[in-house]
């Protein structure tokens, strides 16, 4: 099996989990393609050289699962690398929260047993386009969890006037508007009190950053919709944020916002449910008290 590891930078304490992924591996007789980023520092930061096959160091690989190792900002990392190749993605938490990435340290040693027995199911998470007339995100315009249109660095709000298929829905006086896919509806959109959607929802979240109006709620859409979006700024320009990677525009631009043609494939355990997540994570039922 070829195996592609990606990953983050982490505390050096995080090295024996490090160190026994790679010896797993190994063992259960794996390819092993190295993102070069994160090889160097595991070289360098941690003193220590894994094993492997080759290192992935451009944008032609080929691989049957591909490893994120970190949180879930290095799940979207990795999903970016990935993109279009339908190559299946196991998240392996060595960070905190953690809904993408959530094979924890202690799970890695069966979890690969699973793999490798090809004893694993796969989830097929929407994402969102993002483009324009005017000029496209200069980088790569999709989104696994969210796109964000935010004021720049002022105190004055922005108006985002929201369109579904060329109908007005409302305009938004806020910090923003994030529109969500249901992988991202845990993500920032619950911060700002979007609902959680179930992976399975073909649906997207339109969710307010700290609406004008207390009235103006998150509203979830079919995610065959094409959202339509024109910000008004007292500074003429505004920020655009895919998963976290921000760019400038100009005020007056119109965003499209659309489902993508292809779809970020998730490994997920059979013993592991979207609902266990959440109870674990969210700490759903747990008595503060204990």
């Amino acid at each position: 099996m070829r195996v592609g590891v990606f990953g983050s930078e982490c505390k050096a304490d995080k090295l024996p989990v490090i160190k026994g992924l790679f010896g797993k591996l190994n063992a259960l007789g794996a390819e092993i393609y190295i993102q070069a980023a994160y090889y160097d520092f595991v070289v360098e930061k941690c003193d220590y050289r894994p094993e492997k096959t080759g290192i992935i160091d451009d944008e032609i690989f080929d691989l049957d699962i591909a490893l994120s190792v970190g949180g879930d900002g290095a799940f979207l990392r990795t999903a970016l690398e990935v993109n279009k190749r339908n190559i299946p993605i196991l998240g392996i938490n060595t960070g905190h929260l953690g809904f993408l990435a959530d094979v924890g340290s202690g799970q890695i040693d069966e979890t690969l047993d699973e793999l490798f027995r090809g004893d694993y199911k796969i989830e097929e998470r929407s994402l969102l386009r993002m483009y324009t007339e005017e000029r496209a995100f200069s980088g790569f315009n999709y989104a696994l969890n969210e796109v964000a249109i935010l004021k720049r660095d002022t105190s004055s709000m922005i108006t985002v006037h929201t369109f579904l298929n060329d109908d007005y829905l409302t305009s938004y006086v806020a910090d923003g508007l994030v529109v969500a896919t249901p992988t991202g509806s845990t993500a920032y959109s619950m911060s700002v009190n979007g609902p959680i959607l179930l992976p399975q929802s073909r649906n997207f979240i339109l969710s307010p950053v700290a609406p004008h109006s207390l009235n103006v709620r998150p509203v979830v859409i079919p995610d065959d919709y094409i959202i339509t979006l024109k910000v008004e700024s007292r500074t003429n320009s505004f920020l655009a944020s895919l998963d976290g990677r921000s760019e400038d525009f100009q005020a007056g631009m119109s965003l499209k916002i659309s489902r993508a043609g292809f779809v970020t494939r998730v490994i997920k355990r059979f013993n592991q449910t979207f609902y266990q997540t959440l109870r674990e994570k969210l700490m759903w039922g747990a008595d503060a008290r204990s």
